[in-house]
């Protein structure tokens, strides 16, 4: 028994260190070593089409006059770049109540997006007091963009100068909305108008294209909207910890599918390619962008290089026939903002899911919405926290007692055994023997007090997801130093308390007779510690609280069961 208590140690220890490793790997913009994503069943790979250099219009072939035409490869969108825009290029600022967005005159694109009730730093800072959230944006080297235009012919793209319609500058005291239109000249016997609705209090976009016919011959273009951002990884990113960056799809078929940067650089990403319901996002920590189609219209999904640490994901879509002085009007969404859970449930099906939980999302789900129910009670994030972990180890109180009631055996009985394999050290057959004698004596069981305790593991991994992935943490205070739980404590009185609460709660454990696996049950508590010197506040705070309550129960325990409260430390020596 021994020995598998042994060999489980080592199996969690040698677990832990498989995950800082590909942590650390994911973190370095390389693929999981150990742990890669695998592809759905009923998928297609990621297309990388070539970009186009020079800027023209695309170049994709007239599909044939059918609603039911094929749409053009994502090759044939033209390719965005990095560079400046020229000088004709102009730029006009539009502000709502949330967010002050950047239009270009070059294909009407969104290339600027400030978010004013998000600081841009952490250390809780407010948006009045610090710089607005840049999540869109085309300087500095960065780019992340949102574009729109037409392909299947010499038509308008998002490369072509349109002009804006108006002097929109910003919503007035009492207005409820404002229209941001630019029309293009006519470009292959086709005009294109893109009209942005920007609400108060939205951060999602009524998108129209309206696409004019007026030359002499009926035309069949296909509309594609993309989202095209550089590689960089987000600054709350650690080597410790890390949250997806790139692109996401969403379908009804597959649900939620992440593809890593890498994999689109090396063609291996897999995604539903044809569908007629989900979105299309780009994902980050805390924040993302997203184009929300119209449920029922035919589309394709890509993704693909652009150009160097440049991708885009997007989808196209093929428009009814337009005779020659017609004209068709498509409608979609674009989402610009914050992952807040409650906001993305409301503005399309499954967009919520951006906001990643992992494959425990099951679980994550129902804590975030107790978490969010408790806090509209405190009004503060922090003692939030410390109430739900509260109410997760009331909830599993008799399961704990359990375990905590089979460590005072097996701490009752620790001297007998200690006594037993120091006598029988040379014979260890018969010190096996003995041992297990004593737990059936005694009826102990020497996994009893571990099983319970994995039975938790799950839940406790799940609120870990909600507490880093939640961006109501962003500059949330909790009390004297503490004032962003999304940011490392700035003292690291946090991590010295958790530290401190871990070694107790080990030194209350039963030692296990094995001398080396005594040391290493002292070795992991300190590894883990030292890593938490550089997580969230929030996610030190939850760990603290749990270690305090797991040291009272299990002292209670201790106490009616009349085993003495003591620290039980290996040698070192």
């Amino acid at each position: 028994m021994n020995d598998i208590r042994r060999s489980i140690l080592w199996v969690v220890f040698g677990f832990s260190m498989v995950l800082i490793w590909d942590k650390w790997q994911i973190h370095n913009g390389k693929p999981a070593t150990f742990f890669p994503s695998a592809p759905p069943a009923a998928t297609a790979p990621a297309q990388t089409g070539p970009a186009s250099a020079t800027g023209a219009a695309g170049t994709g072939s007239v599909p044939q006059a059918s609603a039911q035409a094929a749409p053009a490869a994502s090759g044939d969108v033209p390719g965005a770049d990095s560079a400046a825009p020229s000088a004709a290029n102009t730029r006009h600022v539009v502000r709502t109540d949330v967010m002050e967005l950047t239009f270009q005159s070059e294909g009407g694109a969104l290339v600027g997006a400030r978010l004013l009730k998000h600081a841009q730093a952490t250390g809780g800072k407010t948006a009045t007091e610090a710089a607005p959230f840049t999540l869109l944006t085309q300087e500095n080297g960065r780019t992340y963009v949102a574009q729109t235009g037409l392909i299947g012919g010499s038509f308008p793209t998002h490369k072509t100068p349109m002009t804006l319609i108006g002097n929109p500058a910003a919503l007035a005291d009492g207005q409820e909305s404002l229209q941001v239109r630019f029309e293009s000249g006519e470009v292959g016997g086709v005009q294109l108008a893109t009209t942005y609705t920007l609400r108060r209090g939205a951060y999602d976009i009524a998108v129209s294209h309206e696409v004019i016919n007026r030359g002499a011959a009926p035309v069949q273009p296909q509309l594609y909207r993309q989202i095209v951002r550089d590689g960089s990884t987000v600054e709350s990113e650690t080597p410790f910890y890390s949250t997806f960056t790139g692109p996401a799809i969403y379908t009804s078929e597959q649900k939620f599918q992440k593809v890593d940067f890498g994999d689109i650089a090396s063609n291996k990403g897999s995604f539903v390619r044809n569908t007629s319901d989900g979105y299309v996002a780009m994902v980050q920590h805390y924040f993302a962008t997203a184009w929300l189609g119209e449920d029922g219209q035919a589309r394709e999904n890509f993704v693909r290089k652009v150009a160097d640490n440049l991708y885009s994901v997007g989808t196209i879509s093929t428009l009814p026939e337009i005779a020659p002085g017609q004209s068709h009007t498509a409608q979609a969404r674009l989402f610009v903002g914050p992952q807040d859970e409650k906001l993305l449930e409301r503005l399309a099906p499954g967009l919520e899911l951006v906001k990643d939980y992992g494959w425990l999302t099951i679980l994550a789900k129902p804590l975030y919405w107790l978490l969010e129910k408790i806090h509209g009670y405190v009004a503060n994030w922090g003692w939030a926290i410390v109430l739900l972990v509260v109410l997760i180890k009331a909830a599993f109180y008799w399961l704990n007692a359990s375990a905590y009631r089979s460590m005072a055996k097996m701490k009752a009985i620790n001297p007998r055994i200690m006594e037993m394999r120091e006598r029988l050290k040379d014979n260890p057959q018969l010190m096996q023997q003995e041992m297990m004698k004593i737990y059936r004596e005694e009826k102990v069981n020497p996994l009893g007090g571990c099983f319970p305790i994995l039975v938790q593991i799950p839940v406790f991994i799940a609120l870990y997801w909600v507490l880093l992935s939640s961006v109501e943490m962003r500059n949330a205070p909790w009390l004297g130093w503490i004032t962003d739980l999304s940011s490392p404590d700035p003292f690291y009185i946090l991590p010295l308390v958790m530290a401190v609460t871990t070694m107790i709660q080990t030194a209350l454990n039963p030692l296990p007779p094995d001398p080396l696996q005594a040391k290493l049950m002292w070795m992991m508590p300190l590894v883990f510690s030292v890593m938490f010197f550089f997580f969230p506040s929030g996610l030190v705070l939850y760990w603290i609280t749990n270690n305090v309550l797991t040291i009272a129960q299990q002292a209670h325990i201790n106490h009616r069961m009349g085993v003495p409260l003591k620290f039980n430390m290996p040698k070192f020596k």
